[in-house]
């Protein structure tokens, strides 16, 4: 498995962690190209001050949790406000529900634990834990830390629940400049690389609506359809490449960059499937 990658060109679109994947890479033998199609802006507005001081001064009964980062900017202005400790007090005495295991290592990393948990990644895994363990939402204060886009499918069950929604959002997603997506699109049409990983669905719409605006879209899909292999991290992410009309997707069944690597070896091996191919 080590060398699967043998001389493969692989473009790593996302901005975190990618020297780690670049390693990753290397070490299986391939080429790694650096390819940012993500930016994130952590958000330090007044807005967001005042939605923790709102949420200290009301307690939920729910705090929901969808990403780390989006936690871990949460404490870090807490932190800031000198409000850290109080913050978790609050925390502990709610009941947590978390997205994702770097949620969950964040959660226990500052002493605390999720009540319920996704099974797969994804708002849908983390609406089937909630209806699993029969949790009561009616009437419930519920806050929800949003991830960098919308959340309209978990916030929407929340809300028929009958829940009383409160939502945060720390971050958001910004496209990367305009140079940088140009040469991700030109790379794949010019067969300048072999497979290309995605680990948020942003990067895949970033780079669709940068194709599209380049009159390449379809040009784009074909190269997917051929010599280039589309790789996501973890579920989200391939329904954002399924959705976006990409037709093969390799994604692993655990939602880790290693997991998404070893299963891009089993592919080219032929010991993996593609999940859609047309």
């Amino acid at each position: 498995m080590a060398r699967r990658l043998e001389g493969k060109r692989i473009a790593i679109t996302g901005p975190r962690r990618a020297e780690e994947l670049s390693k990753l890479v290397e070490n299986m033998g391939g080429i790694p190209l650096l390819r940012p199609a993500q930016g994130t802006v952590l958000l330090d507005d007044q807005e967001l001050r005042q939605g923790l001081a709102d949420w200290m001064e009301h307690p939920p009964d729910w705090a929901v949790f969808t990403t780390g980062v989006g936690l871990n900017a949460l404490l870090d202005l807490a932190e800031q406000s000198g409000q850290a400790a109080a913050w978790l007090k609050v925390l502990e005495n709610s009941h947590i529900a978390a997205r994702g295991y770097k949620t969950v290592n964040v959660l226990k990393k500052n002493g605390l634990s999720a009540r319920v948990r996704d099974d797969d990644g994804s708002s849908e895994g983390l609406i089937r834990s909630f209806q699993a363990g029969g949790c009561v939402l009616e009437g419930k204060e519920v806050i929800l830390q949003l991830y960098g886009d919308t959340a309209p499918r978990l916030s929407s069950w929340l809300e028929e629940q009958g829940a009383h929604l409160r939502q945060l959002l720390p971050y958001r997603h910004i496209a990367p400049p305009e140079e940088q997506l140009e040469l991700l699109l030109s790379d794949l049409l010019g067969g300048q690389a072999d497979a290309v990983t995605f680990t948020s669905a942003p990067q895949v719409r970033f780079l669709l609506e940068h194709a599209a605006s380049q009159g390449k879209r379809e040009e784009l899909l074909e190269a997917f359809r051929g010599p280039v292999v589309a790789v996501a991290v973890g579920k989200v992410t391939a329904h954002g490449l399924h959705e976006a009309g990409v037709p093969r997707i390799v994604a692993p069944r655990e939602e880790r960059m290693g997991s998404m690597m070893v299963e891009l070896a089993r592919y080219y091996a032929g010991e993996a499937q593609a999940l859609v191919e047309s």
